[in-house]
C-alpha cells in the first residue's frame, strides 16, 4: 500500500510540475505578445502533447 501511495504522489507532483512550467511558459508568451500556440511548442508544451497523444495508444496496448 505504501509503495502504490509512493507511486501516486510521484505522478502527482511530477503532474504539478510540468504544469507550472507550462503555466511559466504561456504568461511569458503573453507577456511577449506571441500567438496563442507558442506556448505548445516550448519544451512543456512538446511533452504535454506527447503525453496526451501517447496516452489512448499506451491504454489499448496494455489493455
Amino acid at each position: 500500500m505504501l509503495l502504490y501511495f509512493a507511486k501516486v504522489v510521484a505522478v502527482l507532483a511530477a503532474a504539478g510540475i510540468l504544469g507550472n512550467w507550462f503555466l511559466s511558459e504561456v504568461k511569458k508568451g503573453k507577456a511577449l505578445r506571441k500567438p496563442w500556440y507558442a506556448p505548445y511548442l516550448s519544451p512543456p508544451g512538446i511533452l504535454i502533447l506527447c503525453i496526451i497523444l501517447l496516452l489512448p495508444i499506451l491504454c489499448h496496448f496494455f489493455k
